[in-house]
């Protein structure tokens, strides 16, 4: 089991649907994300040492949407707290550079932020 974090994650649960791109077919909810790897959420197990190509559809400014297209390894897979549901750890294999983009933007949304003091 694959244990050992660099870089702290950040929750996300229920914010961005994944897709199977090969399907287009919803597979589950992004849980937290860091620069190398990824949380889904699911109602179905993954298989653990599978690769998978996923697919993120992220709202554009402009109304339309973004694809960001990624292979992962499920590394491990286990029953969430949540009934019928199952947590899956992936590392990535190989994302674009709007997955960098991406995860940069939600660390910013979900940080708390020091406001400049007021003169």
């Amino acid at each position: 089991m694959f244990t050992d974090r660099r870089i702290e994650r950040h929750q996300l649960p229920y914010f961005l649907k994944v897709f199977n791109s090969v399907t287009d077919k919803p597979i589950g909810y992004l849980g937290n994300v860091s620069e190398d790897g990824l949380m889904l959420i699911s109602q179905l197990p993954m298989m653990i040492g599978a690769d998978f190509d996923l697919r993120l559809k992220i709202p554009a400014v402009d109304g339309g949407q973004q694809i960001i297209e990624l292979r992962a390894c499920c590394l491990w897979c286990h029953e969430d707290e949540t009934p019928r549901h199952y947590d899956a750890g992936f590392s990535l294999l190989r994302a674009p550079p709007e997955y960098a983009q991406l995860v940069e933007a939600l660390k910013q949304y979900f940080s708390f932020q020091t406001l400049p003091a007021s003169a």
